[in-house]
């Protein structure tokens, strides 16, 4: 067995009772702060569930329902088309619905008399009036100069 001398044994008893004397003090302060982090987590869980009620209430309050009609003008979304360009037109059209389907698929046919007709989803068209994007008109009046605007709403 190895016996520090008494000077070093001494102060170091100091330091092991300052210690534990400090650590109850510690242990409240440590308490304190558990209890102060267990409030702000229960603030920011109800400020975060208000947040979103309101969101939701927000969201409901500006959703427009979207009703389409027979003979209503609509673009389809072209998907197959992967054009490189923020300003690419990705809609093309016009195109009359011709019937609706239960099941929210839309029955389409093109401005071309002879043309077929076709189905797809209802999420892929967009009414014609709502288009802000006019790009898709320019390219649709240079290769069909005979038909105006009016025409087509």
């Amino acid at each position: 067995m190895c016996h520090l001398p008494v000077g070093i044994e001494h102060k170091a008893y100091w330091a092991v009772k300052e210690i534990n004397m400090k650590s109850e003090a510690c242990e409240e302060q440590r308490k304190l702060q558990l209890q102060e982090l267990e409030e702000i987590r229960l603030d920011s869980y109800d400020s975060a569930m208000l947040y979103k009620e309101r969101t939701k209430l927000w969201r409901d309050r500006n959703l427009r329902t979207r009703e389409l009609k027979i003979g209503q003008k609509v673009l389809l979304f072209q998907s197959k088309l992967k054009l490189p360009g923020k300003l690419k037109s990705k809609w093309i059209g016009p195109f009359t619905i011709v019937a609706l389907r239960a099941n929210g698929a839309v029955e389409l046919k093109g401005s071309d008399p002879n043309s077929n007709s076709f189905l797809v989803n209802g999420h892929r068209v967009k009414l014609l009036g709502i288009v802000r994007n006019y790009t898709w008109w320019k390219k649709f009046h240079y290769a069909c100069p005979l038909y105006h605007l009016s025409e087509l709403l």
